[in-house]
This record gives C-alpha cells, structure tokens and sequence, in this order.
C-alpha cells in the first residue's frame, strides 16, 4: 500500500464503517492478504490545545518596531488507547520577529512527555525548533503555511550508544480556511495537511530512520469568537511511518479541539 492509500482507506472505512472489507483502488497488492490488513494498528485518540501568539507592542506602545517582535506560546494534551489514557503532552514557547505582515520567522524550545500507544516506553522529548510561518488572504478564502526544523532530544539511552542520537526533522503545513458566510460569517471550513520527514537516523535506526516519518491530514470546522479568539474542531487521519521498527506503522483517529488566540 502507499502511504497516501493507506490514509485515504482508512479514512473512508473509518466513516462508513466497512474497514477492511471495502476495495480501495489506492490499495496495491492483495487485498484479501490478513496479513497486509493487520500490518497497521489504528487508534482512536482526542486531542485538545491552546495556540497563542501577539507582538511586544504593550512593552512601549510609543515604539511601534516592537510590534515586529512576537511571541509564541502552546499547550497541547493528547489522550490515546480509544481515549482511555494520557498520550502526549506538549508544551511550545518561541520567540519571532515579522520580516513583513505576512512572514514571520520564529524560534523556541518545546517539551514532549509521550506514552503509550505512541512509545513502546514512556519518555520525555526535548525540542530546539525554527520555522518561518506565512498567511495571506484571497478570494476563496485564508491560505497558510508553516515550514518547521526540530532538533529532538531524548531522556532515555538508545540501544546501540553512539555520536548521532540527536533527531532533526522537517515538517511542512499547508492551511486553507474557506468562510462559509451563507451559514455564519463567522464560520469557515478547515482543510489541512501536514508532512514530516526525519532529516537522519539516530543510533537506533528502528526508533528514528531517515525518510517519510509521518503525515497529519485534518477536516474541520473554525468558529471565530471574537477579534482575538478562533476554535477549530474536526477529525485528523495520521499516519506515523516505521520502516525499521518491529512494531507496526500506526494510523491515528483524532478528534480535534483547538483554541487560537492571537493578540
């Protein structure tokens, strides 16, 4: 199966309830092969988090450069086994400077607790992270992107100690939010798409290997509150690519709650 096949599949068994026993032309091979069926576990998981971000405009309102330099702040819970139990939790501060209203250029810090099902074991991650994030608007509605690097830090020793245990990732977001003024003018539907390769393989090739890691694919709804509030609610199909693990790849059913907050 391809990666995008297996997502697409899932997605619509998911939905309408046939899983393993539709035919799915993004499907190669087998179909009927139990093993191919059972090579990915699936989980259902809710995720929530809170998103915020502003510009140091308040330290002197007089100086309006300071408005150039922003602030970055997330919180983010994850409960995964059918959402029976914590998962991951997220904690993300950063710093940015705006190079023009639509650019903006950021680096931070982001800590990782993860559990079960994501980790065989528990641990922490520790991430240095940049990005250059961009938004504009049109007339089908608001399109974004984020490209991000991670350099990903670990608690625990890898099995074969070495001079590479340091994980550095890439990650690119495509945004688009298209209002739906006909319903509420203030409601738009979401669609998203989120891609993340590792950049290297650390010591352990079967907990990090170099390539396609994983892909974060969200449908939804936002709802803006006010000048300053926005919640986006929907469903996220990711999948988490590992080619050199004994364990299987995994595709994730999230449900998703976000607040966006930007001051």
């Amino acid at each position: 199966e391809t990666q995008v096949g297996k997502q697409v599949c899932s997605f619509v068994s998911y939905f309408f309830s046939f899983k393993q026993n539709i035919m799915c032309p993004f499907k190669g091979g087998n179909s009927s092969n139990p093993a191919a069926a059972d090579a990915t576990a699936e989980d259902f998981q809710v995720w929530g988090g809170v998103f915020s971000q502003g510009n140091f405009g308040f330290v002197n309102p007089n100086n309006p450069d300071l408005k150039k330099f922003r602030w970055w702040m997330e919180g983010q819970g994850r409960f995964g086994n059918d959402a029976t139990q914590f998962t991951q939790s997220l904690i993300r501060p950063g710093v940015g400077y705006a190079l023009t209203d639509k650019v903006v250029v950021w680096a931070g810090y982001a800590w990782a607790p993860t559990a079960e099902p994501l980790a065989a074991r528990p641990f922490n991650e520790h991430r240095i992270w940049q990005q250059v994030t961009w938004g504009d608007n049109f007339s089908f509605g608001r399109l974004s992107a984020r490209s991000r690097f991670e350099q990903r830090f670990f608690d625990h020793n890898a099995a074969n100690p070495g001079n590479d245990d340091v994980g550095h990732r890439f990650r690119q977001l495509v945004k688009l939010a298209v209002p739906m003024p006909s319903i509420n003018e203030n409601l738009s539907f979401i669609i998203q798409s989120e891609l993340f390769i590792a950049m290297n393989s650390v010591d352990n090739p079967a907990f990090i290997s170099r390539g396609y890691d994983q892909n974060r694919a969200f449908v939804g709804l936002g709802y803006k509150v006010n000048q300053y509030a926005t919640v986006e609610v929907g469903y996220m199909n990711q999948f988490i690519n590992r080619p050199h693990s004994a364990r299987p790849d995994q595709m994730m059913h999230n449900f998703i709650a976000s607040l966006f907050l930007n001051f």
